[in-house]
């Protein structure tokens, strides 16, 4: 169906929503077996995308069932084969990729510029694992001229994944790759604050993958609850929050099922003296992924900045920070969304004012624009705090929002066990021009994912995840496709030669 968009975002193309609005398993459309159907709000405008479904347990054990079944054709198509199948659902992504983007900034509230290269991304994810199929390889064992001793791969079954808000599409196409290139079958549960993207995916692809094999059940924490802690699911992958992860860690754990967890952060940008201010500045700005709201588990959300290039840093922020202004995310000048939701919003406007009170220094932004076409939306101006200390909330806690907090320092220990006291340790972005500093530094921070005078990108093989609270697994390369198999072990006693 046909949604009205603004004027001023009809220039960008019209917004087409998916159809269907139930759950797709086996293949088919469902209506949800609770009856229950929920609003979906676009958060730049405030006004409504239509009902969803909002699945119950019930509907989350017949996607399952229907996986279940899939399962015992699927794994036995040949790895080539499933190779092929995904590269044409990646074609059909590019295909399809304004639209798609469209219906995420719609939904999600990021600007559709950006939103295409989400559908690109979540493509050439489906490329890079429909490459790897042939790499699930196993092992021989020397075991003597008698014996034959060797190992296998194989797919573990159904597996279940929850995805974010942040970046629906993108992860729902793009997390979905590594399992079924393993030979899974996935059952999904799309963000309930933004399944419209999940919905239209199923829609373009469904026909292409044999019925069960991807299934999508949008729904809330009943929907994820059961999809976490059912039996018949092998393993339970989640992008989210930290208290999510370990509620669906303790979901899984009943039935001894394996996850894949990337969780939050709160991470470090470290500027050394000999940086060049300008380039941090423009680390300190981009890093923070302000596109976004700074909605992004890797945004660098505390900057260190050493306290010779301190000031330099800030005044050149000041510059550099006017790129982002918050505008309707459907409108291809956008160049930063809505934060998603009104509980977000005042989450987000919470910790600012927190920020303030306790005696942080608003150096830009800290409110909402003034813009009165923005009113009816959920939109903060790109904030940033000075005079920071690491006692302050602001410096402590994931805000998940368009806040960045600056702390000065000057002694090398001390910074460094400020930036390792968090309970998280995704990203770090360090910033040096002495090769020896970078090194030790990499070293020194409990990180999973660090950049040397770079910020915010990923590289599909390079392994991605978090120390400590910010997660278990790694992500974007092999070790996420071979955390979808399991090892099996044949051993062959070998007769003798008759003579």
């Amino acid at each position: 169906m046909t949604t009205a968009v603004s004027p001023q975002a009809a220039s960008a193309q019209a917004l087409q929503l998916p159809s269907q609005r139930g759950a797709y398993y086996a293949g088919k459309w469902h209506e949800p077996k609770s009856g229950r159907y929920v609003d979906t709000i676009n958060p730049g405008t405030g006004g409504s995308l239509g009902k969803v479904a909002d699945a119950s347990a019930e509907d989350i054990d017949a996607a399952v069932a229907a996986a279940k079944a899939a399962y015992k054709d699927w794994k036995c198509v040949t790895p080539l084969e499933r190779a092929k199948m995904l590269r044409r659902c990646a074609e059909i992504l590019r295909e399809n990729a304004r639209e798609l983007a469209m219906i995420d900034s719609a939904d999600c509230g990021n600007p559709v510029t950006e939103m295409i290269s989400d559908a690109m991304i979540a493509a050439a994810q489906m490329d890079f694992f429909a490459g790897l199929v042939t790499e699930m390889k196993g092992s021989s064992i020397p075991m003597g001229p008698d014996v034959v001793n060797f190992s296998v791969r194989e797919p573990l079954g159904v597996v279940g994944r929850i995805i974010p808000f942040n970046h629906p599409f993108m992860f729902c196409a793009g997390k979905a790759a590594a399992p079924l290139a393993a030979g899974n079958t996935i059952v999904t549960k799309p963000p309930e604050q933004a399944p419209l993207s999940s919905l239209r995916l199923a829609e373009l692809i469904g026909g292409i993958l044999p019925p069960g094999v991807f299934n999508v059940v949008p729904g809330g924490k009943e929907a994820g609850a059961r999809l976490a802690s059912h039996p018949d699911v092998a393993k339970i992958a989640l992008i989210g929050s930290v208290p999510t992860g370990r509620a669906v860690m303790k979901a899984a754990a009943d039935t001894l099922k394996g996850v894949l967890l990337e969780l939050g952060g709160k991470n470090a940008l470290i500027a050394y003296p000999d940086a060049d201010p300008d380039e941090v500045a423009g680390a300190l700005v981009g890093g923070m992924n302000f596109t976004w709201c700074g909605q992004s588990c890797g945004s660098t959300s505390r900057a260190f900045l050493h306290e010779k290039i301190h000031d330099a840093v800030l005044e050149r922020v000041k510059e550099k920070i006017k790129h982002y202004k918050p505008g309707i995310p459907t409108e291809p000048a956008t160049t930063m969304g809505a934060i998603i939701s009104k509980v977000q919003y005042d989450r987000v406007m919470s910790y600012i004012d927190a920020g303030k009170s306790e005696g942080a220094r608003v150096v830009s932004g800290g409110k909402r624009p003034d813009d009165p076409a923005l009113a009816s939306g959920f939109y903060i101006e790109p904030t940033v705090f000075a005079d920071v200390n690491m006692n302050m909330r602001i410096a402590k806690e994931e805000i998940f929002g368009p806040v960045v907090s600056v702390i000065k320092w000057s002694d090398e220990a001390r910074m460094l066990e400020q930036v390792n006291v968090v309970e998280y340790g995704l990203t770090c972005s360090i910033w040096t021009n002495d090769l020896s500093t970078a090194h030790r530094t990499a070293a020194a921070v409990e990180a999973g994912y660090v950049w040397i005078n770079e910020y915010s990108k990923h590289f599909l093989g390079a392994p991605f995840g978090g120390f400590k609270q910010s997660g278990v697994g790694r992500e974007e390369c092999i070790d996420e496709l071979l955390a979808f198999t399991q090892e099996k072990n044949i051993h062959v006693k070998l007769r003798p030669a008759k003579k």
